[in-house]
């Protein structure tokens, strides 16, 4: 196990244990900007001399430039072991792209985990800043700060006409994916996330699962996204975007509004069940226990629970990943026997 991802999993997952506006619904928020640089072959089509070299050049542009600390991790994927990529990918620090590219990808990311850049993916640098609750603005604000340090050191590329260049032509322009992770069992348990989906998808916002792209939407966990990166600057971008999650976020409490009131007992009932078998049960496979921990924290929002709190629940929709459960209970065979064991044990305290 590298050292450096050791010292990630002491940490605590900074956007999800800490509270932020709107955290009944809104898990976190995060804004990506994809930069390349000037006169560099795209990473889709350097060879593996210049993937070396551009990796080489972007990390030690993010050192010198102190964009992601004076403690700032620098990790290169080809060192790292299969778990320890995984752990990275789980914690949603990297894509299965960037852990795809092998020599000359890399990670660098604060020590909090708050922001990073991933080196050689799609683009030459995949910057991103992560916030806990609905703080959209303020993802941007501290991304903008790190996107200007980088350019201190870094030339990108850059049209007048057309914006920021990239490998792919749907993020021409200002480079820039924001999106928001929310929680919607209420929509789920009414039948009603299937159109909220396609009215948000008519307004050209992309809605995917936990973990981006290809996944899908376990634990009642749905990420929205801008999908248009040209015509509009970065905060028209953010205003439509937030404009859309207050939204959901009203579809969302009005569902479980009308679920207090009308399926009372149902509702209770999956709270419930919920949290009795996360304290008791003995095996766990990865997306029974993230439905399960869905249940109980629609639980904990309605304040149903005085001895869980939200940062708990948060953590454990982290820490029940394959990945991470083989290295928290090293030495256990069965990893769905470890996971029920680590669920019962974090809740019991």
């Amino acid at each position: 196990m590298n050292k450096a991802i050791n010292r990630l999993l002491r940490n605590r997952v900074s956007f999800l244990t800490d509270t932020g506006p709107g955290e009944d619904i809104v898990i976190s928020s995060r804004v990506r900007l994809a930069r390349n640089l000037a006169g560099r072959v795209f990473p889709v089509a350097a060879d593996q001399s210049e993937l070396e070299k551009i990796g080489a050049t972007v990390a030690a542009a993010v050192r010198d430039s102190g964009a992601l600390g004076d403690d700032a991790l620098t990790l290169p994927v080809n060192l790292l072991g299969e778990d320890d990529c995984e752990i990275l990918f789980e914690r949603r620090l990297v894509s299965r792209d960037l852990l795809a590219r092998g020599l000359g990808a890399v990670l660098c990311c604060r020590a909090d985990e708050s922001a990073g850049v991933m080196v050689n993916e799609e683009d030459h640098l995949r910057i991103q800043s992560m916030q806990p609750g609905f703080q959209l603005r303020e993802a941007w604000e501290k991304i903008d700060k790190l996107d200007s340090l980088l350019m201190t050191k870094l030339d990108f590329a850059f049209d007048e006409k057309y914006g920021f260049l990239t490998s792919c032509p749907t993020n021409v322009g200002t480079g820039m994916r924001a999106s928001v992770m929310l929680h919607l069992p209420g929509l789920v348990m009414s039948n009603q996330i299937q159109s909220a989906i396609q009215a948000v998808s008519k307004l050209h916002l992309a809605v995917r699962g936990i973990f981006g792209e290809g996944t899908d939407n376990r634990g009642n966990l749905f990420q929205i996204s801008n999908q248009s990166t040209l015509g509009e600057s970065e905060l028209q971008i953010l205003a439509r975007l937030e404009s859309v999650i207050r939204q959901m976020i009203a579809h969302e409490k009005n569902a479980r509004r009308l679920l207090l009131e009308k399926e009372q007992f149902a509702l209770l009932d999956q709270v419930g069940r919920s949290y009795g078998l996360l304290r008791h049960a003995y095996r766990l496979s990865v997306d029974e226990a993230l439905n399960l921990l869905s249940g109980l924290r629609l639980g904990v929002d309605l304040g149903m629970f005085s001895s869980v709190d939200i940062g708990t629940v948060n953590e454990l929709f982290i820490s029940i990943n394959p990945a991470h459960l083989r290295k928290l209970a090293a030495g256990e065979e069965d990893i769905d026997v470890a996971r029920a064991k680590l669920v019962r044990e974090r809740l019991k305290k």
